[in-house]
């Protein structure tokens, strides 16, 4: 019997030593992304349409992903309305320029383009505001959105947390 217990305080004890020696999870690391990064890429973007392009999309310790995107958004083009058919939350930063953004309400001419996204040519009973630089917006994800007026060409951020994984990485 004691060589019994014994055997048994050797095999726990060696569980335990195990489970406390394991190698520990690598901890996560930042991302950064330099102001001087953002503006050489926002220079960089095409000047003709509105460019929506990655600066860095990056793995948050393995449950989800995390995108940075720049964009463009000249006058001329406002473009339609549009609701993203994902849980990706879409959080605005405004650098540069003034327009007027609608969110919620009800998209108008509403087109399914792919699986995830519907096109519109406007939004009706939305919330209307007027976004300038330093501005920060949050869109969740099933929420029509449009930029109804630009009153100059529009430069931000678009950050995309990313529950789902969908969004490629870049790094």
């Amino acid at each position: 019997m004691n060589k019994l217990f014994s055997l048994f305080v050797l095999l726990g004890s060696c569980s335990y030593a195990y489970a406390q020696t394991a190698a520990p999870a690598v901890p996560p690391i930042a991302t950064d992304v330099t102001a001087e990064e953002i503006t050489k890429f926002i220079d960089a973007l095409p000047r003709d349409r509105v460019s929506d392009r990655p600066i860095k999309n990056v793995e948050v310790t393995g449950d989800y992903r995390v995108g940075v995107y720049g964009v463009f958004r000249p006058k001329e083009f406002p473009g339609g309305s549009n609701l993203h058919q994902v849980n990706t939350t879409e959080i605005y930063y405004i650098l540069s320029g003034y327009a007027t953004l609608v969110t919620g309400g009800v998209m108008t001419e509403a087109v399914q383009q792919n699986e995830n996204w519907v096109r519109g040519t406007a939004i009706e009973d939305g919330v209307i505001r007027r976004v300038q630089p330093g501005d920060v917006i949050i869109i969740p994800g099933h929420t029509p959105h449009w930029f109804s007026a630009l009153e100059t060409d529009l430069s931000y951020l678009i950050f995309r947390p990313d529950p789902d994984n969908r969004i490629p990485l870049t790094e």
